[in-house]
């Protein structure tokens, strides 16, 4: 079975930093891309920023460029997304996607891929 799991969301003030990370289990495919979108309340879903496996690849939306960074082990098939310079916009629920095969972290971002698996989400709330 292949499961996400996403963690180190967290309540923090407006400037600070987290790190979430997203481990993903129950496949066997050494190509695969993984994007982390977000969710706040009253909105839609947005993309944030998508890797591929081997990390050669990466893609940022515009509005956290410069200020987040992702990054993967793929030997432990774990994601990360440093997040630092946060702002109350970035409060939202964060989930993290897995797109088995091969993509470009671009095509990933604007093609419409529809991801195979997708995490429960962590809550990261910014405030003043």
């Amino acid at each position: 079975e292949v499961q996400l799991v996403e963690s180190g969301g967290g309540s923090v003030q407006a400037g600070e930093s987290l790190r979430l990370s997203c481990a993903a289990s129950g496949f066997a495919n050494t190509d695969y891309g993984i994007g982390w979108f977000r969710q706040a309340p009253g909105k839609e879903r947005e993309g944030v920023s998508w890797i591929t496996s081997d990390g050669s690849s990466t893609h940022y939306a515009d509005s956290v460029k410069g200020r987040f960074t992702i990054s993967i082990d793929n030997i432990k098939n774990t994601a990360y997304l440093q997040m630092n310079s946060l702002k109350p916009e970035d409060t939202a629920v964060y989930y993290c996607a897995l797109l088995l095969g091969w993509v470009t972290a671009e095509a990933m971002a604007t093609a419409g891929y529809e991801y195979d698996y997708w995490g429960q989400g962590t809550q990261v709330t910014v405030s003043l």
